[in-house]
Order: structure tokens, then C-alpha cells, then sequence
């Protein structure tokens, strides 16, 4: 029963260390959840603003490669978002696993997928599977700048610009998690380019750009060639709100996982200690019966011997 006993006080203790972990990664996360918010927020207008700029350029502009889909689309470049630490719960296998059938669709649509990786889970995901990878972004997902998202955005682009003769792509999609709440992120996939323009009217374009009306501008020299200069940095632009939406997204999801791994810890140590009174009550009790039964056998031979 002693050594019984010791095995449960050694995890016990073990146990209610882990749990000081585990709370302290939780306050840590929910931190630099707010961080993270506020990094987007302040991203907000300047994305409503290029927005509203690309949705007037697409209303003037019809022909433009940037807006037309190839007529036989061969080749298709996904942009898969996961994080570089785990202990986040499922958050990059939702990603991963969005990435996957996003994939296997594009390859039934008779398309060549070229497979860009943010995130070190992601690349070694694919590493472990020997699945090929174009190019690898590692250490930036819990504090994405700009000009990370410019350097995969001019990447992306070079290889949209080139032919398809000579390995460009055709379409570059983004896979990565939306920041819903605290409680909820949902991985999802959305095209980059070529641009999807619909034919909406003026009410539902106002509410599609933030509930006011287009401003009316005036494109110098061209409303091709500014399109031509401000198509990439939408790209871009798009391509580091995905990056702050996912490192919201993993710190919410970090949070969660840690709550619940503190939770469980401590439920684990009142289920130990409860097991460890129960072995302490039946070692006293044993130790009780052999002193009993010894006494009894003492005024036993003492009663024989007289």
C-alpha cells in the first residue's frame, strides 16, 4: 500500500505542475489574443478603402487577365495558413484538412495544384508525407507584419504573371481561419485571383463595401494601368488580413485548449487525490489489523503459558 501510495502523490504533484503551465499558456494566449485584434482592426480601413477602389475599377474594366478566367485552367496555386507551435488544438488540422479537399477538388477539375505553405505544422505535415511543397514561410504567424504578406504576395503574383507553358498558375486560392469569436474559428478557402466580379446593383454594392455610397473616381492615365498597380496589392492586402484573422485564430484556439487541459488536470487531481485517501485509509486500516491480530497473539501465549 506505501508504494501504492507514493505513485499517487508523485502524480498528483506532477499533475498540478502541468496544470500551472497550461493556466499560465492560457493567459498568455488570451493576451495576445487582444494584440492580435487590434492589429486587424487597424488593417480595417485600409482594406475597406482598396476595396472600395478595385470594386470601382472592376465595374469600368472587363477584360483585364487579372479578371478573366482561363478559358482551360491547368494549373492552381493554394496558399495553405497554419502555425508554427502546436498546443492550439485543432487548429491547423481544420486547415490542413481544408487544404485537402480543396485539393482533391481542384485535381478532379483536371488541375495541377502548386501547394504554398505558411507555418511550420503545415510544412511538416507535408515533409513527414513526402508531399511536395513550392515554397515555405516558417516563424510568422503569431506576429505577422506587411511586408510578409508582400513577400508571399510578390511570389503568388510571379508566378500568376508567367504562362502557363512556362509554370505559371492559372488561380491562387487562400485556405486559412476566419476569427469568428473567442469561441469559434472557421477554416475556409477563398479564390484570390482571378477576381470573381458579379453583376450587383447600387444598393447591394453599398452594402457590400460598409453600408456607403462608391465615391466617384478618376483613373489616370487609365483604368487598366491603375488596375494593373493596385490588383497586387489587393492581393497582398488580402493576403495579410487571412495572416492577422489566423493568428487571432490561434491564440483563441490556444486559449481554449489550454482551459480545457487546466480543466482536466484539476478534475485528474481531485480523482488522485480521492484514490490517494482511499489508499492511506486502507494502509492505516491494515496496519491497525496487524497490530490487532499481534496483540491477540501475544495474550494468546500468554493465556497458554499460564
Amino acid at each position: 500500500m506505501g508504494a501504492q501510495l507514493r505513485v499517487y502523490r508523485r502524480r498528483i504533484r506532477a499533475t498540478k505542475a502541468t496544470a500551472k503551465i497550461t493556466r499560465a499558456m492560457e493567459l498568455i494566449a488570451a493576451t495576445r489574443i487582444t494584440k492580435a485584434q487590434r492589429a486587424a482592426e487597424a488593417a480595417g480601413p485600409y482594406a475597406r478603402e482598396i476595396t472600395r477602389a478595385v470594386s470601382a475599377l472592376a465595374s469600368r474594366v472587363t477584360d483585364h487577365p487579372l479578371l478573366t478566367e482561363a478559358e482551360n485552367p491547368t494549373r492552381a496555386a493554394v496558399l495553405v495558413v497554419t502555425s508554427d507551435k502546436g498546443l492550439a488544438g485543432a487548429f491547423s488540422t481544420n486547415v490542413i484538412k481544408e487544404a485537402e479537399a480543396l485539393t482533391q477538388l481542384l485535381r478532379e477539375q483536371g488541375k495541377e495544384v502548386l501547394t504554398y505553405m505558411v507555418g511550420r505544422k503545415g510544412a511538416a505535415f507535408y515533409k513527414f508525407r513526402d508531399r511536395p511543397v513550392e515554397e515555405s514561410w516558417e516563424g510568422i504567424t503569431e506576429r505577422p507584419t506587411y511586408a510578409h504578406a508582400q513577400e508571399i504576395g510578390s511570389t503568388l503574383m510571379e508566378r500568376f504573371s508567367q504562362d502557363t507553358a512556362e509554370g505559371g498558375v492559372d488561380e491562387i486560392h487562400v485556405v486559412s481561419t476566419e476569427f469568428v469569436s473567442m469561441l469559434t474559428q472557421r477554416a475556409g478557402a477563398v479564390r484570390a485571383l482571378p477576381l470573381e466580379v458579379e453583376e450587383v446593383d447600387a444598393e447591394e454594392l453599398e452594402e457590400s463595401v460598409g453600408g456607403e455610397a462608391l465615391p466617384l473616381y478618376e483613373f489616370e492615365p487609365s483604368a487598366e494601368e491603375v488596375l494593373d498597380q493596385l490588383l497586387p496589392q489587393y492581393v497582398v492586402n488580402r493576403i495579410y488580413a487571412s495572416l492577422l484573422e489566423s493568428a487571432a485564430s490561434q491564440q483563441a484556439s490556444r486559449r481554449a485548449a489550454m482551459k480545457a487541459a487546466t480543466d482536466n488536470a484539476e478534475e485528474l487531481v481531485k480523482n488522485l487525490t480521492s484514490l490517494a485517501n482511499q489508499a492511506r485509509q486502507a494502509e492505516i486500516t491494515n496496519e491497525i489489523s496487524e497490530i490487532v491480530g499481534g496483540a491477540d497473539a501475544l495474550s494468546g501465549s500468554s493465556a497458554g503459558s499460564e
